[in-house]
């Protein structure tokens, strides 16, 4: 139990906090009376850092100044610009270099891999999902089982919680992989649920899964730049993530792409082809046969759009400044923790958090429901964003915050639980 709720008692570890400088390098939305607002809502879009401005800036210029030779020329020329951030993705998601590619966006990527890793034969024929998935990611499934002439009544599965129950239990799921493995042909799961913030064992789920032969791919929406991952060494076969909730590259910017090296350097493996996935040396002699690039590269389509390419450019190499994803997340798991503890203790059963306590089993975001008789959740999250709270609200009754370790503070934190509470009051 959090001892002293006091702001100076925020403001101290404000003061001791190493990455409190790293909040510079962000621009914070105002409010209305010019203060900054008190912005948790990383989970859902980040802030722009200066970084991914400047790199978009610069990348204007060069288009500016060179034209189409910029695709050559520069500091950094838009042919392989994609290259130029690989090694930054490699290290959030615990990949190597081969085996990361930043291109398109989240779902298209869901597609392209399941293109490549979903091949129904004889009895294994199966998606396994979890019950209450991000909707895209639903209707990503759905549409695969349909594009191979199958039922999704009859061919997709769904990992539910128990009956009176918000999280997921593991043990249900091992207990569907034991007893009906052979029947499935791929698992794609999130890391982290985005309802309730709870952290997948992805580890442990890929061996379970693989131990039955099932392909395994994560949606990493809600885990790339949250918490620590080690795609490669667990052994994950495919993984997707968007880039601009906690890696702040900006709305709808350009999406990663993670295919284990077992796969990645396949090039006879199943895929939808494009010219930018075929082999670079070869490329621009414009011939008709498909030579797949032996790396994640090798599922490209199309070139990037490289002004997005800038943000993201920037946005990564605003998470190397501060040090990475360890220290990043050394910082998460104290300010969430705190943020958790002053909520308990300042407004106690008014405030249900279903994210799981366990720091194995969180990231930065935590999922609040009201409690109080009368009060509706809906009308507490416009209450407090009118006193310049910025979170974020998921049907059926859920209030979203985030504070990331990049930006937030745990000022912001006190400030967020005060407002909460004269809000309740």
């Amino acid at each position: 139990m959090l001892k002293d709720t006091t702001l100076d008692y925020a403001q101290s570890l404000d003061k001791q906090d190493t990455l409190a400088h790293m909040r510079d390098h962000f621009a914070i939305p105002k409010q209305a009376n010019g203060e900054n607002e008190y912005y948790f809502t990383g989970n859902s879009l980040g802030l722009q850092p200066i970084l991914a401005k400047e790199a978009v800036m610069e990348l204007l210029d060069a288009w500016g100044k060179h034209g189409v030779k910029g695709h050559f020329e520069g500091e950094f020329p838009w042919m392989p610009y994609h290259e130029f951030i690989t090694d930054f993705a490699a290290q959030i998601v615990g990949a190597q270099h081969k085996e990361v590619v930043m291109m398109n966006s989240l779902t298209v990527n869901l597609h392209l891999m399941m293109a490549s890793f979903y091949q129904p034969q004889g009895k294994r024929c199966k998606i396994l999902i979890e019950d209450h998935a991000f909707p895209s990611d639903h209707y990503a499934v759905e549409s695969q089982i349909k594009h191979h002439k199958l039922n999704p009544a009859e061919h997709m599965m769904t990992w539910q919680p128990r009956d009176g129950e918000e999280l997921l239990n593991h043990d249900d799921l091992y207990q569907i992989i034991e007893q009906q493995g052979d029947e499935i042909a791929l698992i794609l799961l999130p890391g982290i649920q985005y309802y309730t913030g709870q952290v997948l064992d992805m580890k442990t789920i890929t061996e379970k899964a693989h131990a039955k032969g099932i392909l395994v791919g994560f949606d990493l929406a809600h885990a790339a730049g949250n918490i620590e991952l080690e795609l490669h060494n667990w052994q994950v076969d495919f993984a997707c993530w968007c880039s601009y909730k906690y890696l702040n590259s900006g709305a709808g910017s350009v999406a990663g792409c993670f295919v284990h090296e077992k796969h990645a350097t396949n090039t006879q493996l199943n895929r939808f082809a494009g010219w930018w996935g075929h082999d670079k040396s070869t490329r621009f002699k414009m011939a008709n046969e498909f030579h797949a690039i032996p790396t994640a590269e090798g599922w490209q389509l199309s070139n990037p759009p490289v002004l997005s390419l800038a943000a993201v450019r920037g946005a990564y190499e605003t998470v190397i400044l501060a040090g990475g994803m360890k220290k990043l997340r050394e910082k998460s798991i104290k300010l969430t923790q705190y943020f958790r503890s002053l909520l308990q203790a300042e407004l106690g059963d008014k405030v249900t958090i279903i994210t799981p306590e366990a720091i194995g089993q969180s990231g930065s975001q935590l999922s609040l429901m009201i409690n109080v008789e009368g009060l509706d959740g809906k009308a507490m999250f416009n209450a407090i964003e009118a006193k310049g709270v910025t979170t974020d609200w998921r049907e059926p009754n859920v209030i979203r915050a985030a504070p990331v370790p990049l930006y937030n503070s745990y000022e912001d934190c006190f400030h967020f639980v005060r407002i909460l509470k004269e809000c309740l009051a």
